[in-house]
């Protein structure tokens, strides 16, 4: 075992034995050795199915991981696993069947943002703790509405701002942006609409289906108007299509991406259409360029070569999904009541002012904001030889 992993390990197990005993100690209370059920609902087939597969891989080997680790005090997490067929109505009937699962802890939602958005009304009648891995702003605000609902994964205003620094550092007035039209694009669309603003940067913009495979049409349109730059704020697997069609029109301009673009580290097929493309997402993407120097940052780097190691490449959303698994698991072990019995409410007291160097860079969760991916975990990546690199 590597000296970085065995240090992993071993903060992990002392992290989380810690606040597991801290919990027990006094007062001799009877030992919970009960499985911590965790459910996830997820696009296995259909239009979303490969971040949903991406996210089942994630969770199995963060579970493994986890159980494996010795830090659990005796206990042993299990994961119920459903496809809701990249279908909202599906999804939907999922979350009604977990929650009348007295054994499930809480739920992890995949990347259908319909799905989740959907799904609120659900979760915080039947009061199950939910982290939804889908990028719309509406699932985690209004906090007074979605008490038992948090998310996990790059926020659009961020995003935006971000990406609009780039943009001014390379002199660009004049964007032409595809977005997908659905609840996170249309929330992008109006985040980086306000930023351009700011920065006196004109805008023009084309919509397209999450589901549509063919965006030529779009992308004319977009070089038709000699923008200086193109921004794809789409799903990933559309991202790479809208940068083979750019390819083939009179646009040489440079492409940026939007944090929810973000998919394999490898671009394959579409390595030529998107070199020198810019990318904004977090650092676990790139984290072997990455000098491990805090004990997070060595974290992820293990998470990034077990990961490739079992898979044979990395995903950059897969890091979203194992946070998850690790927000509920402390959770679960902080909230305390009757030995084998699952306290909901009290998981979502301690989901709620969540704090922890995560996988996917630093996580905030507090009463007035679900949504923990703090800003800072976005940096600017750059394809370089058909893979994503760290810029600069």
């Amino acid at each position: 075992m590597s000296p970085i992993r065995s240090a992993t390990i071993a903060a992990l197990a002392s992290a989380v034995v810690a606040t597991t005993l801290a919990g027990c100690q006094f007062g001799g209370a009877e030992q919970d050795t009960s499985p911590i059920w965790i459910a996830a609902d997820l696009e296995l087939s259909g239009a979303a199915a490969p971040v949903g597969r991406t996210y089942q891989r994630a969770l199995d080997l963060k579970v493994e991981q986890l159980n494996s680790s010795g830090a659990l005090n005796g206990r042993e997490i299990k994961l119920k696993v459903k496809d809701n067929r990249s279908d909202s109505a599906e999804s939907l009937r999922n979350i009604a069947d977990f929650s009348s699962d007295s054994r499930i802890s809480a739920i992890i939602m995949g990347g259908c943002n319909e799905c989740a958005v959907g799904a609120v009304g659900t979760i915080n009648e039947k009061r199950i703790p939910t982290i939804a891995l889908a990028a719309s702003g509406a699932i985690a605000d209004p906090v007074a509405e979605r008490r038992y609902v948090f998310k996990l994964g790059p926020n659009a205003p961020d995003s935006a701002a971000a990406l609009t620094t780039e943009l001014r550092r390379n002199n660009i007035r004049k964007v032409g942006m595809l977005v997908s039209d659905d609840d996170y694009g249309r929330e992008g669309a109006a985040a980086l609409k306000s930023e351009l603003d700011k920065a006196r940067i004109a805008l023009r913009e084309q919509r397209a289906k999450a589901t549509d495979t063919d965006v030529n049409k779009q992308i004319q349109q977009l070089a038709a108007g000699k923008p200086d730059a193109l921004v794809f704020w789409t799903p990933p697997e559309q991202a790479t299509l809208a940068a083979t069609s750019a390819q083939q029109t009179t646009f040489r301009g440079p492409l940026f991406f939007d944090a929810g673009a973000a998919g394999d580290l490898f671009l394959g097929g579409a390595a030529k259409a998107t070199e020198r493309a810019t990318l904004i997402f977090t650092q676990t993407m790139v984290i072997d360029d990455v000098i491990a120097t805090t004990p997070a940052k060595a974290a992820r780097r293990q998470w990034f070569q077990d990961y490739t190691a079992r898979f044979g490449g990395y995903n950059g959303s897969s890091s979203f999904a194992a946070d998850a698994v690790q927000l509920i698991v402390d959770a679960e072990l902080r909230a305390g009541g009757e030995a084998g019995k699952v306290n909901r409410n009290g998981i979502r007291d301690v989901l709620e002012t969540s704090q922890m160097d995560g996988l996917s860079g630093p996580i905030r969760m507090t009463p007035d904001n679900h949504s923990g991916l703090m800003p800072q975990a976005l940096t600017t990546l750059v394809a370089r030889n058909g893979r994503w690199r760290l810029a600069g």
